[in-house]
């Protein structure tokens, strides 16, 4: 494929992550629009094009947009401007005639009460109404969001939560990256709404998984939204961010990161990664 492909955020774990799966597929030219273009250097020295634009400047994203054909927008991570700041960036698109956006969004956006599917919502509503061909790629969640509290379950004996016996269809970063890389070299595409998510999991089931990588028992305990919401700022999280994670564990509690459409194993070609490859691998470290 010779058309020109963009990611946004490409210096993140998972814009690297597509740029990295871009050049297995040998797409190009590949062009990695980030905020500090020293973070990727390395990809400059391995021919990507390193252009800088920030969520919000839409004149550096004119620029950062020419000749592109296709473009992967990786929602931005400042809650609470973030469909103003994506809306810049579907604008900008419009101008430079990309003939392809996708958008990482979030299973079910359309209908998804969680507090995090809000602004992958109204982002959905700005593409829906613009000119620009477009995908959505509701990624589900990471198994890499489990990390963190994987280690410190192994540690205590217990994973604290509050999704009840809810399930959460996951998959690895790298997962929904080569999925992203698939819908940019490939045709086909525009109009869809990929629900991706892997292997369907409950938080007692994710704490045996625990139990068996780390070779520790560890039991899974079950609070409700605001019990974890305050275990999390004691913890030092911010209370914004406590109550975010805590509402996310309580929308898989309700099905809505349950995923079964089968998205994600079609566009990568095979299972997604099993999470205890992701969760051994994390507790090793």
């Amino acid at each position: 494929m010779t058309e020109t492909v963009a990611v946004t955020g490409a210096s993140g774990q998972l814009g690297r992550l597509v740029v990295e799966a871009l050049l297995r597929r040998n797409a190009g030219p590949i062009v990695a629009i980030v905020r500090n273009p020293a973070k990727v250097a390395d990809l400059a020295e391995r021919g990507v094009q390193v252009r800088q634009a920030s969520y919000g400047d839409d004149e550096a994203f004119d620029r950062a947009l020419a000749g592109v054909d296709r473009l992967l927008l990786i929602s931005g991570t400042d809650f609470g401007d973030r469909v103003a700041q994506h809306t810049g960036v579907i604008r900008a698109a419009e101008r430079a005639g990309v003939q392809l956006l996708a958008y990482t969004s979030i299973p079910r956006a359309d209908e998804n009460p969680m507090a995090l599917a809000q602004e992958h919502r109204g982002t959905e509503a700005v593409l829906a109404e613009s000119t620009v061909p477009h995908v959505f790629l509701r990624n589900g969640w990471y198994w890499e969001n489990y990390t963190d509290r994987a280690a410190a379950a192994a540690e205590h004996g217990v994973l604290h939560g509050s999704a009840g016996e809810g399930r959460v269809s996951a998959a690895a970063r790298a997962d929904y990256a080569e999925a992203a890389a698939a819908v940019l070299t490939t045709d086909g595409h525009a109009g869809r709404s990929y629900e991706l998510g892997g292997e369907s999991l409950t938080y007692p089931a994710l704490a045996q998984v625990i139990s068996e990588v780390s070779g520790k028992s560890v039991d899974y305990s079950d609070v409700s939204e605001a019990e974890y919401a305050a275990a999390l700022e004691r913890n030092g999280l911010p209370t914004p961010v406590a109550h975010v994670l805590a509402n996310a564990d309580t929308g898989i509690r309700d099905g809505w990161l349950d995923v079964t459409t089968g998205d994600l194993a079609a566009l990568i070609g095979r299972p997604a990664t099993p999470p205890a490859e992701v969760l051994r691998a994390a507790i090793a470290r």
